[in-house]
């Protein structure tokens, strides 16, 4: 496979690295739309099982807290067995997960075939996976590659949503079930030819590398114990927690909250699941452009005072949704710009004071675990939001409470001090530019 990729970088008349950043951004969009697939079956699953709204919230939170919790482990063992054999194995848990669900008829089997599988699957392609793939590739214009690779789950929405939602009214949620894990299975052999380990295994150095120093690593051993080891050495440290918390906070406000129930909360007001969908597709649009964009700022200015604006807007907007909806022409729009250009900016910033902190080789593993607590959070609000809708019939004051944890979070990204903890380095590290 390596000769193919090799032959290929020496026909193309740019660095092949940025086909290894398309080769990923497609692996990651179609396991965003998958992700993305359970907000659309909620209305149509309470119609036809007669499941409630908790639930399927809770089958929901199982995927996303397996999304979170899969992340150190997944990392590490790309370490130690490769990424193109995590990448495939994961593409082939989506493709399966989703195509047995077709067949689903009680909650478990949902919870199987979508908690499960799917949420195992999509723990591999996952924002752990750009952080390696950016470590292990790039030098410099490491934040903009993030970025890229980030906005793959807003693409993904942009892409997939609208049409699902068209399907589901129209032919039903089986196709769509189908449809997602068609486009998994596609993904397969793209990833088995086009993307090999690592630079020097196709004759190139990383991105903007210009000395021949060995990039270093952590490869070998067991995958678990260097995912414990890496977790016991950071909750040590004070900064490993703000990280943590913050995007704990990130999840509530965006998968957990946003991602899994915007469609049916426009119900609530009357808009149909394809209105619903077209607008998260439209945030999709002005995500992508968001978090390209955080991506280029996050490697030139502070990265903690980023934070500090991105989720001090996002929790204003979330403040702003329930009045958004009863400003007709313009309260939505409003909400979409603000919320989707700031979705999932919080990204880009979060890897590069994980790679300040803990440096290159450790990052995407300790990455991995506050990505943890970002899908723990996620989980926690799907299912939440799902519960306070049932008792008290509206998602207001779930928005308020979503809105509220941002504003705490932005005061705390400000107390992060950044000591580097690792031996690559000076002992301190700034986090100005």
């Amino acid at each position: 496979m390596n000769e193919f990729a090799k032959a290929v970088s020496r026909r193309i008349p740019f660095n092949y690295v940025w086909i290894i950043v398309g080769i990923v951004f497609l692996a990651l969009l179609s396991a965003a739309g998958i992700r993305a697939t359970p907000a659309i079956m909620i209305l149509p699953l309470e119609h036809e099982f007669g499941w409630s709204r908790t639930t399927i919230s809770l089958v929901i939170s199982i995927n996303i807290a397996l999304y979170g919790l899969i992340g150190p482990f997944s990392a590490a063992a790309m370490q130690s067995y490769g990424i193109r054999r995590m990448v495939l194995g994961a593409m082939a848990l989506l493709a399966v997960g989703t195509f047995l669900s077709t067949f689903m008829t009680m909650p478990w089997h949902m919870m199987v075939a979508w908690g499960v599988v799917v949420g195992a699957g999509s723990g591999v392609v996952a924002n752990t996976l750009a952080a390696t793939i950016v470590g292990r590739w790039f030098e410099t214009r490491r934040g903009l590659a993030m970025g890229i690779l980030t906005a793959s789950a807003a693409t993904g929405q942009m892409v997939f949503l609208p049409l699902m939602a068209y399907m589901v009214d129209h032919v039903g949620w089986r196709p769509v079930a189908l449809m997602v894990s068609t486009v998994a299975a596609l993904a397969i052999p793209v990833v088995a030819l086009f993307l090999p380990e690592r630079p020097e295994d196709i004759g190139l150095k990383r991105y903007g590398q210009i000395d021949e120093v060995q990039q270093s690593s952590m490869t070998g051993g067991n995958p678990f114990i260097a995912a414990i080891s890496a977790l016991k050495r950071a909750v040590g440290i004070r900064d490993f927690w703000l990280l943590f918390f913050s995007f704990f906070v990130c999840g509530m406000s965006t998968n957990g909250y946003i991602g899994a129930h915007f469609i049916a909360m426009c119900n609530d007001y009357g808009i149909l699941a394809v209105g619903g969908a077209s607008i998260l597709a439209t945030m999709g649009v002005l995500d992508l452009v968001g978090t390209t964009l955080s991506g280029w700022l996050s490697d030139r200015y502070n990265a903690r005072v980023l934070l500090f604006w991105y989720y001090g807007l996002r929790g204003i907007a979330l403040i702003f949704l329930p009045q958004a909806f009863g400003l007709s022409y313009f309260g939505l729009p409003i909400f979409a710009v603000i919320y989707g250009l700031d979705w999932i900016a919080t990204v880009p910033p979060t890897v590069r004071l994980a790679n300040d902190i803990f440096g290159r080789a450790a990052a995407p593993i300790i990455f991995g675990w506050v990505v943890v607590g970002h899908q723990l959070g996620a989980a926690s609000a799907a299912l939440l939001a799902g519960y306070m809708r049932n008792s008290l019939g509206n998602y207001v004051l779930s928005s308020m409470l979503m809105g509220g944890a941002c504003i705490i979070a932005a005061i705390m990204v400000l107390r992060i001090h950044g000591q580097k903890h690792d031996s690559d380095g000076p002992a301190n590290v700034s986090l100005a530019s």
